[in-house]
């Protein structure tokens, strides 16, 4: 493996911009989740799954950002830059190229989501929106006990 993989390219997650004044503009990952894959599909013509797992990593400094940065809907950019993650992890999963990092991802980004959102005051309703990403998720998952994907064990909280 090439060991520049490992390090995020920086024009792929841009900062948050200040205006004029100094002040931030709210943040807004359903924006970002758009531009990063439309860059990614653009450059490539494919889904990068590094370049995926690192924006679903991202899902709960957002949920933070999001709802900090942005009372009136800052909870709704979230949500829904978190659920297109999810859709896209759905659609690899359908054509047979999702890989196993990448639903590690996912669930931890899931069980870091519900732990802020359970923590930090005002994001309660955001455990709504975990559930219904998770729901997609586990869906996915190997039957009976939907605790592994095709035979290999995923990531659960306290699990490892």
């Amino acid at each position: 493996m090439d060991p520049s993989s490992f390090f995020i390219n920086p024009a792929m997650f841009p900062p948050i911009q200040l205006d004029m004044q100094g002040q931030d503009h709210p943040t807004d990952y359903g924006q970002f989740v758009v531009d990063v894959l439309a860059k990614m599909t653009r450059d490539s013509g494919a889904i990068d799954q590094a370049i995926l797992r690192r924006a679903i990593g991202l899902a709960s400094s957002y949920l933070v950002t999001d709802a900090s940065t942005n009372s009136e809907s800052g909870i709704s950019t979230w949500q829904t830059g978190f659920s297109r993650l999810v859709d896209i992890v759905v659609v690899l999963h359908h054509r047979g190229e999702l890989e196993l990092e990448t639903v590690n991802e996912a669930s931890k980004a899931c069980s870091e989501c519900w732990s802020v959102a359970g923590t930090w005051r005002g994001m309660e309703e955001c455990r709504q929106g975990v559930r219904e990403v998770a729901g997609k998720l586990k869906k996915l998952l190997d039957e009976p006990n939907r605790r592994t994907y095709k035979g290999q064990k995923v990531y659960t909280p306290n699990s490892g």
